[in-house]
């Protein structure tokens, strides 16, 4: 069994976060997806809509994910790679190097986001709408 992992805070779900995690399935026979924490989310200085139980319930409620983990720390990667048995780390092309030391482990690869569409663009076209 090919096991892949991703990473993210996977807030306001859309498009972007379904290809990624659509692409990173196709690669293995079992996704695993490691979610920022509430409290790993405050020491990045970022907040997310939804709660991590809230994150949690709904990506397990997505086809293409297999086991949802919390991320704690910058440092786990490794540790995750080893614990879960992970032939494939997968991240965003904007992480392109930032995991290069993970190759030691499993296969890394950086997958082209989808255009146009993210978290960020998603809240601040929401702001502007109900200013």
């Amino acid at each position: 069994m090919k096991k892949v992992i991703t990473y993210g805070t996977f807030d306001l779900i859309h498009m972007g976060h379904i290809n990624i995690l659509r692409r990173a399935k196709e690669m293995g026979d079992y996704l695993v997806v490691a979610i920022s924490t509430d409290e790993f989310n405050t020491m990045k200085h970022k907040q997310a809509y939804y709660s991590f139980e809230q994150r949690k319930q709904i990506l397990e409620a997505i086809r293409y994910v297999d086991e949802v983990i919390p991320e704690h720390t910058w440092d786990q990667k490794i540790q995750d790679v080893k614990e879960h048995d992970i032939d494939i780390f997968v991240m965003g092309h904007d992480w392109e190097g930032e995991f290069d030391f993970l190759k030691e482990y499993c296969e890394v690869i950086y997958l082209p986001r989808t255009e146009g569409v993210s978290t960020t663009k998603t809240k601040q076209d929401l702001s502007k709408r109900y200013d």
